[in-house]
């Protein structure tokens, strides 16, 4: 059996964990530049509140209804995930983490007579008393059927949190009951496909020739539709493979005019995306930008431009990645725009050990070069001293709004919580 761990409403249970006033108050976090509502309590659920809503459609009439905001704050919120998939280790040495507020735990290595309701409601007790976060687990024979009794555990108040998919006659009546659309795996343009021929739930889906509709759609179809028929064929290696590219982009809190601004912007994308490529102990060799306006106001000229250079040796070097990504933007730059958004995107990845050298250029990254980057890297993750490049620039004005931003209470240590 496999078991998958939610957390609810993780973002907005975060904001509780320090805040006892706020415990049956409806909350809202915002995304990027408090742009749109990522994520909500269950009271502010029901207060009809949608996911993806832009805020300043809801604003007033929430916050008189005495709804309460935040802004993001992704330090803490990943500071919490990293507490409760330790908890989860402790529980079980087979955990496979899928996203930041979800986990998959093998059950198999554990005795066949576990007693799978009381497991889950000890998980759930422990990382509530230890971490502060609700969870809802879904245990069955597969992972996509765990995806699916975590969904009941969470939407049906009767199963209090946890669901266990063992007897056949209960999977299928509950697959009966699943929308095609709501299987893990499905996209919304193969649900629509699968519709057209008459397939509109998940024991329809479940009930077609594996290999068959494999060779018509997908590998990931028709294992899919084996793991709907209890047989387990998704690896763990298949979930979290490594990355293919690295993207890092945000939108600015204003509007940018300024060239020096567009550099600065850049260069932090471009320092950050480098030292994710390090994290994932890989090199790269396109490295790709681009700028764009405000797509959704009539009152600036719209623009968009994007343009990639290949380096000659692959590297992970932040010096280099930044001076490539402004000799990129100087290249795409016009004058006369209003911008709103810059990103950097890093690819065609090769590992750090065994790659193809120039034989007419010398090596960039050196041995010396990465010692660099690695005491750059442990200075900033153990907060010895605040270090950075140049270009990175100090004014910060093209940085996102962030005004509703709540403490970083368990990694800052200027803001830990105290009681008079």
């Amino acid at each position: 059996m496999f078991a998958l761990v939610d957390c609810n409403s993780f973002y907005a249970s975060c904001e509780k964990i320090f805040r006892p006033d706020l415990r049956n108050k409806p909350i809202v976090v915002l995304s990027n530049n408090d742009g749109c509502v990522i994520a909500r309590s269950a009271e502010a659920k029901k207060m009809g509140i949608k996911m993806a809503q832009p805020w300043y459609q809801i604003k007033s009439q929430y916050l008189s209804n005495g709804g309460i905001v935040f802004s993001s704050n992704y330090e803490f919120y990943a500071d919490i995930s990293n507490r409760v998939m330790n908890t989860l280790t402790e529980l079980c040495p087979e955990i496979d983490i899928y996203s930041i507020d979800e986990a998959f735990l093998d059950l198999r290595s554990f005795k066949r007579n576990i007693d799978l309701v009381r497991f889950s409601y000890d998980c759930r007790k422990r990382i509530k008393k230890w971490v502060g976060v609700p969870v809802s687990i879904g245990i069955a024979p597969t992972r996509t059927l765990s995806k699916l009794a975590n969904k009941v555990a969470k939407d049906d108040k009767r199963f209090e949190g946890v669901a266990v998919f063992e007897r056949k006659e209960i999977t299928n009546y509950l697959l009966k009951k699943t929308d095609i659309a709501d299987v893990w795996g499905i996209g919304r343009k193969l649900s629509k496909r699968l519709k057209e021929i008459g397939i509109n739930n998940a024991f329809e889906l479940s009930k077609l020739n594996p290999r068959l509709a494999g060779n018509n759609f997908s590998v990931v179809l028709e294992k899919t539709i084996r793991e709907l028929r209890g047989e387990p064929c998704i690896n763990l290696n298949n979930i979290n493979e490594p990355k293919k590219q690295i993207v890092v982009s945000r939108s600015f809190g204003r509007g940018v005019t300024s060239k020096d601004i567009l550099h600065e912007a850049v260069s932090f994308h471009a320092n950050r995306a480098a030292e994710k490529l390090r994290h994932e102990k890989q090199k790269c060799r396109l490295i790709t930008i681009f700028i764009r306006s405000n797509r959704f106001s009539n009152r600036v000229k719209q623009i968009y431009a994007s343009k990639h250079i290949n380096l000659i040796h692959p590297t992970s070097d932040s010096r280099i990645i930044v001076k490539s990504a402004n000799q990129i933007l100087n290249m795409i730059y016009r004058e006369g725009y209003e911008y709103s958004k810059a990103g950097v995107l890093l690819s065609d990845f090769v590992n750090n050990f065994g790659y193809q050298m120039s034989l007419f250029n010398r090596a960039k990254d050196t041995a010396s070069s990465e010692r660099l980057m690695k005491t750059v890297d442990q200075i900033k993750l153990k907060e010895i001293a605040k270090i950075g490049f140049g270009n990175l620039g100090f004014r910060n004005t093209w940085k996102m709004k962030r005004q509703m931003k709540s403490k970083r209470y368990t990694t800052n240590i200027n803001e830990i919580p105290f009681v008079k």
